[in-house]
Order: C-alpha cells, then sequence, then structure tokens
C-alpha cells in the first residue's frame, strides 16, 4: 500500500514526536495499519471510538516512544496486546531489522485474529498468541530483550505477569498515566523494584516506567 502524502505526513509528524527515526516503509506500514484499525473498530472493538480523530497522538505517537527507548532490542513481548497497540506499532519499527520479531499476547479471540490480518497484510514480525498471558509466559523458554502492556493493569500486576521474563534478563516498559506514583506505591508493597520514569511525549502526568529488575518482597 501505498500512503498519499497526507497520511505519510501524519505518520512522519507522530514519529519525529516520539523521538524516532523511520523509513518510508515503515510510514506505509503504520498507515496501513491505522486503516486497518479505523476499519475493524467498529465490529472488534479495539479501540475507544473516540480516540480515533486523534490516533496518530493518541496511539501511534504514545507507542513509538516505546521504541525510542529500546532502540537495540530485537525479541520483544507484548501483554495483552487487544488492537495491536503498541504491538503491531513496535512490530512496524522492526519490519527493517534483521533478527527481530514481537511476540503478541492476545486472549480474546476476535482480537487475536484482528492481529494476525493485520501482521499479515503490514509484512511485519509478529507472532500472535491467541492464549492465556500466564499459559504462554508459563512455557516460555525464548530469550526476551523487553515486554511491554499498555492499558492493562495496575503496575503490581504487570510485574506479576512479567517476573518469568524479568527473571531472564528482559526489561519491561509500561507506559503510565498520572496515576503512576500510587502505582509505584502500591507495587512496592509486592515488590523490590529497579525502575525508570521517561516522561511521556504525549501525556503531560504520564510517565513511561522501566523495570529493570523485580523481587518479591518477603512475607
Amino acid at each position: 500500500m501505498a500512503a498519499n502524502v497526507s497520511d505519510r505526513a501524519a505518520a512522519e509528524a507522530a514519529a519525529r514526536q516520539a523521538g524516532v527515526a523511520v523509513s518510508r516503509e515503515t510510514q506505509d506500514r503504520l498507515v496501513l495499519y491505522v486503516s486497518l484499525l479505523r476499519r475493524w473498530n467498529p465490529v472488534k472493538n479495539l479501540v475507544s471510538p473516540h480516540t480515533l480523530s486523534a490516533v496518530w497522538e493518541r496511539h501511534i505517537a504514545d507507542c513509538l516512544q516505546l521504541a525510542a527507548l529500546a532502540p537495540d532490542a530485537r525479541t520483544w513481548v507484548d501483554l495483552g496486546s487487544g488492537g495491536g497497540l503498541p504491538g503491531l506499532v513496535i512490530a512496524a519499527v522492526l519490519a527493517e531489522r534483521a533478527g527481530t520479531r514481537i511476540h503478541l499476547v492476545e486472549s480474546k479471540l476476535g482480537k487475536a485474529a484482528f492481529l494476525r490480518e493485520a501482521a499479515r497484510q503490514m509484512g511485519v514480525p509478529a507472532t500472535i498468541h491467541a492464549f492465556r498471558i500466564e499459559g504462554v509466559l508459563a512455557q516460555w523458554t525464548e530469550p526476551v530483550d523487553v515486554v511491554t502492556a499498555r492499558a492493562l493493569a495496575p503496575l503490581d500486576q504487570l510485574v506479576r505477569l512479567s517476573v518469568p521474563l524479568l527473571k531472564t534478563g528482559a526489561f519491561g516498559l509500561f507506559p503510565k498515566g498520572q496515576d503512576v506514583g500510587s502505582e509505584l506505591t502500591q507495587a512496592a508493597k509486592y515488590w523490590k523494584l529497579d525502575t525508570v520514569l521517561t516522561p511521556s511525549v504525549t501525556e503531560q502526568d504520564g510517565r513511561i516506567v522501566t523495570v529493570r529488575r523485580a523481587e518479591p518482597v518477603a512475607s
């Protein structure tokens, strides 16, 4: 699919806002993804309909900033991928990097079907796992660089879900909103965390929480 000038300009602006350099081919993949998201959303309820009017900033730039924080990561796992945010956006960036892959874990079959079709049309290195997160990670053996999740659960629950990967060297990238402070306080009741907070480029009070290490608090 060749994107028109206005579509490509929107993709370029989103990448610039996120601090990621992307090729014209990656811009085209992002434009195709947005087109598919708009087309499938009325049937699959992939994102809140009112957010589509600002899709490039609200969703695309918001997800691209994760790629900027892990420029050398080759293997990603996206938990609770839903409509492919951030999983398919990250996949669009990875498509031109040899030896990269992102695994999208989404238990809802309708959404998983969208993810498979979108990944196929976009031509991106994505594998879709249509199972519950706990079941997938309990059997995981492949080395992972980054685990991420967006709008899935509070931080303490994200850490619990991600621990199988964090233990083996992955780090977490979790976008959070204005309640990030209270989520960190709650998580500290259960986990000793090594974290870094990076200001979000799309939300004034938002932060990207990087989790480098997580150990359970002794009971």
